[in-house]
């Protein structure tokens, strides 16, 4: 009890010494101990001591003051040291006690404690000094940790993204891209996670999950796109593993989606279209904000309307299609044989099997009508082409098998392969400020078409290479001008492969050709055969330049263009009317000049004439094996340099996300070498040409002293010459 009496007025004493300290400035005892808590010792303790926090607790016991709580320095050099705090005890502020020497000791009491209670002092002889003022030093507060914004019972899943995704591991992710954009939208979100709330699917996982596993529709595998099973993930590291399993397979689809199971270099060396590869983050913010999330991603699937309807065709193909099936009766070969003159009328067959064929062949006009006519006859040699049948345009047993029983498996093949294609494709064909206008070509149909606001403008037939090193490559490129009245620049290939051995048969070949042979200081030898009525590129050239030294161009040989298959060229494009070709091309470009095939015309001469076009409209060059008419009709052509065959064959090998890397072809090698000419062949210049090899293919051929920089948007090349 005298214990407890001494402690209260050694309490009250406290009281009455903070009461003078604020209230007499003067007073000596008060203005000592002030000046003592001032020192560089009290100060770097008060620093060292924790601010206690308010607490509403019981006052303290008898027990709890006999603790030693009590933190003491016995140096002011030294670093202050903490007692540990008895767990029991935790939630309540310790009572705190500072010993800097046996004369001068400040107690202080609970802030929760109410005036009655004291805080028990060990030593019976100190002396009670004032507390600090208020303008000591504040010992320094620990910083707050901002509150989360994930739910509460989607912050486990969190914490296991945040570790895994903090291990910058590459167990759901190859590409760094990839690895980048997840870390930065999770992160921007506290890692919760997209896909599940409370461990549910969330409608935009739904979404994804609908889009990956309907992805056969589009001619992917869907395989390739893993689904995890989020029903079976109960506890929190089995849903953030779901979540970014679900995420990489997205990143797949979004991927190979726009830009192909396999990149085109897998196929060949001689194609080139532009990159447009996807923004795993623009992919992440697309799908994850879309109200249809499922729409979203299918977006990234080529828009094209021919692309579209080979999907549809592909559906029919695997049974998915509606309308019943039409097969061919067996019966006498039908055979349609047109009028001669006047000698012999034209003969045609009426059979009651020709509706069902005009219906399986798609000839909508006279659907009902039993003539075996021209139109039937043309539709029968078509199919037999696209079947690998001799084209004869007769319905023969063969052919009525054929068409009941078609390769469905290599039909659906082809049409996937085309599909695939279509992905390696620009977004955008045509050039938006010209009305979407461009120009395609499809080498297996050996036809050019002119597209202007989604609509053909204009056709015509062309010829295209040969199979094997003069194939046409596949590209996209700008077509900048068009020369009337061209010089044929002769490809070194066909001058050291074919004019310069026929030179030693003949040693005056070239002349009698009209073609002019230049020689340089080093050798090396140059041909070319100036503007005129029998130059190999006839009167117009179309020039689009490109790391392989193709165009298009006028012929003087006009008869291929009545055979159904026309690959004849070196691999440059010849138009069947190039006139009417140059005028359409020039009113899109220059449409207030007028420009008229007869103004074409008129300009053909000895000299050349460059026409710029101030807008570059763009040139397709590709391989429709398999598209669908305007007819509506699913057509097929033959795979004339085994690009279809290529493919199917590397999809079935099944080397997964391998097929996406870029393969380096080496490049045949079209350097002129010094060459000895034969006695009696007719040199231009004499040996007084260029002291080198002269200027290059490129520059005589398209006249640049370099080749343009690649269009905007698209990936410059690097330029391997591929002469054709």
């Amino acid at each position: 009890m005298r214990d407890c009496l001494n402690h209260r007025a050694g309490f009250d004493r406290v009281l009455m010494t903070v009461a003078a300290t604020f209230l007499t400035v003067s007073a000596g005892s008060a203005l000592a101990q002030d000046q003592a808590r001032s020192s560089a010792a009290e100060l770097a303790i008060e620093a060292a001591i924790p601010r206690p926090e308010p607490a509403n607790v019981p006052p303290p016991t008898a027990s709890d003051i006999k603790l030693d709580t009590t933190a003491t320095v016995q140096d002011a050099a030294k670093e202050p040291a903490k007692e540990p705090v008895r767990a029991d005890v935790a939630p309540a502020p310790a009572p705190e006690k500072v010993e800097t020497n046996p004369s001068d000791v400040a107690t202080t009491p609970a802030p929760a404690a109410p005036n009655s209670e004291t805080a028990k002092s060990e030593p019976a002889a100190t002396t009670p000094a004032a507390p600090a003022p208020a303008t000591a030093a504040a010992p320094a507060a620990e910083p707050v940790k901002a509150a989360s914004n994930v739910p509460a019972a989607d912050q486990p899943v969190a914490d296991k993204l945040k570790d895994i995704i903090g291990a910058k591991t590459s167990r759901h992710f190859d590409r760094k891209n990839e690895r980048a954009a997840i870390e930065k939208f999770y992160g921007a979100r506290d890692f919760a996670p997209v896909w599940t709330q409370g461990g549910s699917l969330t409608p935009a996982a739904k979404g994804v999950i609908a889009r990956l596993k309907d992805a056969a529709s589009d001619g992917l595998n869907p395989a390739d796109y893993a689904v995890p099973d989020f029903a079976s993930a109960i506890t929190p590291d089995a849903l953030a593993d779901a979540e970014l399993k679900l995420t990489a397979s997205m990143f797949d689809y979004a991927r190979q989606a726009q830009s192909g199971r396999m990149h085109w270099s897998q196929v060949s060396g001689d194609i080139l279209y532009p990159e447009h590869p996807v923004d795993p983050n623009e992919v992440l913010a697309k799908v994850t904000t879309a109200t249809d999330a499922s729409a979203a991603l299918d977006s990234y699937n080529p828009p094209h309307k021919l692309y579209k309807e080979l999907k549809a065709k592909l559906a029919e193909l695997r049974g998915q299609g509606n309308g019943p099936v039409i097969e061919i009766a067996d019966g006498p070969a039908l055979k349609y044989t047109p009028a001669r003159g006047k000698k012999q009328a034209e003969i045609v067959v009426d059979d009651p099997r020709v509706p069902q064929l005009r219906a399986k062949l798609g000839i909508t006009e006279n659907a009902s009508d039993t003539r075996y006519d021209a139109t039937v006859a043309e539709a029968v040699r078509k199919f037999q082409t696209s079947a690998e049948i001799k084209a004869t345009g007769i319905l023969d047993d063969k052919t009525v098998k054929a068409i009941n029983t078609p390769k469905r498996d290599k039909q659906i093949d082809t049409v996937l392969v085309n599909m695939e294609r279509w992905r390696w494709l620009p977004r955008d064909l045509g050039v938006p400020s010209l009305g979407d206008a461009y120009v395609i070509l499809n080498i297996p149909d050996y036809t050019l078409k002119v597209m202007q606001r989604g609509q053909q403008v204009w056709t015509t037939r062309v010829v295209t290479g040969k199979p094997g090193t003069h194939a046409t490559p596949l590209l996209t490129e700008t077509m900048k001008y068009i020369t009337v009245n061209p010089t044929w620049n002769v490809p070194p290939s066909i001058v050291y492969n074919e004019y310069l051995p026929a030179l030693q048969q003949d040693p005056t070949v070239l002349q009698r050709m009209g073609l002019k042979l230049e020689q340089n200081r080093d050798g090396s030898v140059h041909i070319s055969q100036p503007p005129g009525e029998a130059n190999a590129l006839g009167r117009i050239r179309f020039n689009f330049p490109n790391k392989f030294l193709v165009y298009q161009h006028d012929t003087p040989d006009k008869n291929l263009f009545s055979r159904d298959e026309r690959a004849f060229s070196h691999g440059c494009m010849r138009v069947q009317n190039p006139d009417q070709y140059a005028s359409v091309l020039l009113g899109i470009a220059l449409p207030n000049e007028k420009y008229t095939p007869e103004r074409i015309r008129s300009m053909y001469g000895k000299s050349e004439i460059d026409l710029k076009f101030p807008t570059p409209i763009p040139v397709n060059i590709t391989y429709q094996t398999a598209f669908v008419d305007d007819a509506g009709k699913l057509q097929f052509r033959k795979d004339v340099y085994g690009r279809d065959a290529t493919m199917i064959n590397i999809l079935k090998n099944n080397r997964g996300k391998d097929l996406e890397a870029v393969v380096a072809h080496s490049q045949p090698s079209y350097s002129r070498p010094a060459t000895t000419l034969p006695s009696g062949v007719a040199v231009a210049n004499n040996g007084g040409g260029f002291g080198s090899s002269g200027p290059n293919f490129f520059e005589r051929l398209f006249g640049a002293p370099t080749p343009p920089p690649a269009p905007v948007g698209r990936r410059p090349q690097q330029q391997r010459v591929f002469t054709r």
